[in-house]
């Protein structure tokens, strides 16, 4: 019987397996309009699509910017803002979208692919036919309202970046790189002077000249069904035929048909200033133009040379202006892959009066370098390493190929052959066999030697004080110019373009699509075994366990396994700190886990300096990393992590046994150590959101929490008298590490979890052998460190506190409300307050159409930490933080008091995210592995625990919503129920305060310094 499936208009450009991973790449052309589609299959419960058109611009406007939120505002079958995200939110999926230098790329995270599927076609026509209204740029670009003040979403993001230390060093850094007419030169994000004047017709300009089919790529990772697919592509194609330029109409590839970048002529320093008040320290940025992104053998090649200048502590450029002299607190590279590729080199955190001697000291250093030999053994270690990181990453992220699937669509050859690199790592092969001189051959050309744009950024308390005069007074005189009846005209033309804007989305457009069915998640299932004390959790029985019981049964050591096919071994050791642990001790474990592996050992009594323990450190494992607990589960705890090949799994062990009990504590690599970490101070303190969460950690913990004794605002006090210390009484600094020491390095602290595949993995529990040799386990296990026990007395009770704390560094402002909720997984108003703030927190939903829709803040957000029993309230970057506060707050008694109804597609749409959740947290194995233990382990809940959340979830009712919403959610946004943390600019700090005051908060103005704590150390 003859086959009634559609003949196709998409050809298969080319198919081929990778194989150093499970990943098959199919390419498809469409013969009738060019758009093009990369196939990525892998296994897992997220399908992940990025959109991506390669957008090329010769000004300042910010058009490819505008389209990035435009796009969303309706197209031309769905007339309707947000009506895009309002569909997708039932199907599963959540959508995004940003904007680079070089292309636009619009996302759609789905769990399962019927939900994709269903989305898709929806979203395709939003992309390529957009309503593009002047109500929708009036409103989403710029406008200025009845106040004076200029708005906008594009407006108010760029407004809050524009006048940064890195967006001033690297758009000056680019100036200088290219020149007139070379695209890569410009901000894309839009300058506020030019986002001021631009207009809805340049706007749709741009759209029609680059969002063409034939610049259109669609990358879909995951689990995808490739005939459903190229129906629906031949289908989206069919409706927009008359739609869209001809096949035959004249297209310039971006950046390729384009002018191109000519070599620098010679190398220019330049000093750029940026707004702080503190003026301690700057950062130096240095730019080259590279190979071309399409050589994988030299794009390989610099990866590995960074790596070998800066990778780690033993690296060249580390190792001397960061480890030695200490004249940074850290190098950093990355790469903007492109036909002459950047290569950018920070160093972060260096003395103001010194930039210039430090820039010249890093160039001396580049030369001094390729003047000799290398150390080859070295270089080929880090061959070797990238190999394995670049395994394990592809096996360990949904998300690896992404970036170099797009990047192949922006500058690889049509005919497929630059995507077809991605099949195999050879040229790691062929770089291996470099010479000494080859090697140095390419610094030489590429770096120690090429022309390049240096920047020295310094800190200007004066330029800070200059911008906000200069801003002040052009609102002024921008009011004036517009006058009473003028400013009351902008007020009406934007109610009337919000109205516009607004209008309701049909119910039964919204229902016409179905909730999709779950049979398509394919959630990735673990096997759990037990040992030693884990037992106690529960017997178990698999064949997992039958081969863990073979060996070691009678090790006491908690060792938790997860079994995954993988290649690798993924070493979690969790520490319990306990209650027992000494207060004044515990703002040092900071210096303690920096100190960790970057430290001399002892080894059968010869004395191994830092150096070539962390060359061997990197020769044997896949990564290395200690640090606080939160990544696992519990922010209180630390976590020690080693990842290495199988054959590696016992010297991983070893080598963690070596670091616990063999280090030496050093003062010169003490006095480094402190030095890089107090180096970092000024940058941390200068982020308005990042300090907005220290302040609201330091009022809500306790001295003995172990996160707040690590953070920011401690440091800030503490470690400088602990560098004092270093210099007048080391061994007083060394005696309380050792106590450290002697009191985290026991059995009683210790909790493992291996992922791995036990199937492959040699000896799994009698390893560990190595470990317990000497320890006294005779101990009981300690309970893990609970957040709730940490809480200070306003993290009890909150209600009391509202402070406002202004920052120069911030032109606008960022602030959390903080009161108690539910302190279990098991609590029985957690289901219905998770719908709640998932209805709540909808893109396009009731809170997003409020405080985002309206301008008066960029974003907003719930988070319910149940290990601390709080509910929080953020918002971000906002114009002024009281005023979304209070247009949230009325949302909410608008739903309680029934003035607002729920709204059925929406309610269906939040449970829809809460599985899409569930798929976020467990998205690969090796993710899915760390979940199990996170659930079963950290939190004590069963392995299928979120099966038995879903059925709750789906039985919440309207009415244990709005109970909720009163019972705990109000509170946050009450008087004497909540307390308030607002950061913001020292211009509009008085008039947060005075919201808050009149809504029945006693806020105070207190500078940051107002919430540091030295400990008690003087």
């Amino acid at each position: 019987m003859p086959s009634s499936k559609r003949k196709t208009n998409f050809k298969t450009l080319q198919k081929f397996q990778a194989d150093y991973a499970p990943r098959v790449f199919t390419q498809y052309e469409s013969m009738r309009t060019g758009m093009r589609a990369v196939v990525v299959d892998q296994k897992g419960p997220k399908v992940l699509g990025y959109f991506a058109l390669a957008t090329e611009i010769l000004d300042d406007s910010g058009s490819p910017h505008t389209l990035e939120h435009l796009i969303f505002m309706g197209s031309r079958s769905y007339k309707y803002k947000g009506v895009l995200d309002k569909l997708a939110t039932r199907a599963y999926s959540s959508t995004n979208a940003w904007t680079a230098t070089d292309h636009t790329a619009y996302t759609l995270d789905t769990a399962g692919w019927e939900g994709f599927a269903q989305i898709l076609p929806v979203y395709l026509e939003h992309v390529l036919l957009p309503t593009l209204t002047d109500a929708g740029c009036y409103t989403e670009v710029h406008h200025v309202d009845g106040t004076g003040h200029d708005a906008g979403v594009v407006y108010s993001e760029m407004q809050g970046v524009q006048n940064t230390q890195m967006e001033l060093m690297d758009l000056r850094a680019r100036r200088l790189l290219y020149p007139e007419g070379v695209g890569f030169r410009y901000e894309t994000g839009g300058m506020m002077e030019h986002l001021r004047v631009l207009t809805a017709d340049r706007i749709r300009e741009f759209h029609r000249e680059m969002y063409q089919p034939k610049n259109l790529c669609v990358v879909i990772i995951g689990e995808v069904d490739h005939d459903n697919l190229l129906e629906i592509l031949d289908g989206f194609e069919d409706g927009i035929f008359k739609d869209i330029p001809g096949p035959d109409a004249p297209f310039r590839r971006p950046w390729i048909d384009s002018k191109p970048t000519p070599p620098l002529k010679e190398s220019i320093v330049e000093i750029v200033e940026f707004p702080e008040e503190d003026e301690s320290s700057g950062e130096v940025l240095v730019g080259f133009l590279g190979p071309d992104c399409n050589d994988v053998t030299l794009s390989s090649a610099l990866s590995i040379l960074l790596v070998y200048l800066a990778g780690s502590s033993v690296s060249v450029l580390e190792n001397s202006l960061v480890e030695k002299e200490q004249a940074a607190s850290a190098v950093s590279t990355s790469t903007d892959e492109r036909p002459d590729s950047v290569i950018w080199f920070i160093l972060s955190s260096v003395a103001t009066e010194k930039l210039a001697d430090v820039e010249k000291r890093f160039f001396q250093l580049l030369r001094e370098t390729a003047s000799k030999p290398l150390a080859m053994d070295y270089m080929l270690e880090c061959i070797r390493r990238q190999r394995r990181q670049i395994k394990f990453e592809v096996e360990s992220s949904i998300y690896f190929f992404s970036d170099l699937v797009i990047n192949d669509f922006l500058f690889g050859k049509r005919d497929g052959s630059t995507l077809r690199s991605l099949a195999t790592l050879q040229e790691y092969d062929k770089l291996g066999t470099w010479t000494d001189t080859q090697w140095r051959g390419f610094l030489t050309r590429w770096i120690s030697n090429a022309a390049h744009v240096s920047i020295l950024g310094v800190p200007s308390k004066k330029l800070s004080e200059k911008l906000k005069a200069d801003e002040a007074a052009r609102i002024s005189a921008q009011r004036e110019r517009l006058g009473e009846e003028g400013l009351k005209r902008l007020k009406e033309k934007l109610a009337d373009a919000k109205a516009e804007n607004d209008r309701e989305i049909p119910r039964e457009l919204l229902e016409k699509f179905k909730v999709p069915g779950t049979e398509s998640i394919h959630f990735i299932e673990t096997t759990t075994a037990r040992s030693g004390l884990a037992r106690k959790m529960g017997p178990l029985s698999n064949d997992i366990q039958k081969i863990v019981d073979l060996d070691g049964r009678d090790l006491p050591l908690f060792i938790h396994f997860e079994h995954i096919p993988s290649s690798f071994v993924q070493i979690n050791l969790v520490l319990a700190i306990g209650k027992d642990f000494p207060v004044q001790l515990r703002p040092l474990v900071g210096l303690y886990l920096m100190n960790f592996f970057d430290t001399p050992i002892m080894r059968n009594g010869e004395r191994i300096e830092f150096e070539k323990v962390v060359a061997e450190l990197e020769s044997d494992t896949i990564s290395y990393t200690i640090g606080g607990g939160a990544n696992i589960g519990n922010a209180e705890v630390l976590r020690l992590q080693v990842q290495v090949e199988l054959d590696k799994y016992e010297t991983a062990i070893s080598w963690i046994k070596t670091m616990m009990w063999d280090s030496i504590f050093d003062e010169e690599r003490l006095r480094a150590t402190v030095s890089k970490m107090l180096a970092d101070v000024p940058e941390e303190k200068r982020s308005g959101n990042r300090m907005n969460s220290a302040v609201d950690s330091m009022i809500h913990l306790a001295p003995e929490s172990s996160s707040r004794a690590r953070s920011t605002l401690v440091k800030a006090l503490h470690l400088k008298r602990i560098s004092h210390l270093l210099k007048s009484e080391p061994q007083a600094v060394i005696a309380q590490l050792e106590d450290i020491r002697q009191l985290l390095c026991r059995f009683e602290n210790f909790r493992v979890l291996v992922i791995s595949d036990l199937e492959k993995l040699k000896r799994p529990v009698s390893s560990w052998e190595k470990l317990t040799k000497n320890l006294d386990m005779r101990q009981p296990l300690k309970p893990l460190d609970s957040r709730i026990e940490r809480l200070s007395e306003a993290g009890k009770k909150p209600g009391n506190l509202a402070y406002i704390v202004p920052m120069p560094t911030v032109d606008s402002s960022y602030s959390v409300s903080t009161a108690r909720g539910p302190n279990s997984y098991e609590s029985p108003e957690l289901p219905a307050l998770m719908v709640a703030i998932a209805y709540l927190d909808a893109v396009e939903g009731p809170l997003w159409s409020t405080v985002r829709g309206t301008g008066l803040a960029y974003g907003t957000y719930f988070s319910r930490e149940v290990d601390s029993g709080m509910i929080q309230y953020r918002v971000y970057r906002s114009p002024d933080a009281y005023k979304a506060f209070a247009a949230s707050k009325k949302v909410i008694e608008d739903y309680i008091s029934g003035t607002t109804p729920f709204e059925a597609p929406a309610l269906e749409g939040a449970i829809s995210t809460i599985i899409v959740s569930f798929a976020d947290e467990q998205p690969s194995m090796s993710s899915a592995a760390q979940y199990s233990f996170i659930n079963q382990v950290i939190r004590g809940l069963r392995k299928d625990y979120n099966d038995s959340m879903l059925r709750k979830v789906r039985e919440v009712k309207v009415e244990d919503i709005r109970q909720v919403l009163e019972s705990i959610v109000l509170p946050v946004f009450t008087p004497g129920k909540s307390n308030i943390v607002v950061t913001c600019a020292p211009g509009i700090s008085e008039g947060i305060r005075k919201g808050f005051e009149e809504s029945g908060y006693n806020p105070e103005i207190q500078p940051l310094t107002f919430f540091q704590d030295d400990y008690g150390l003087k």
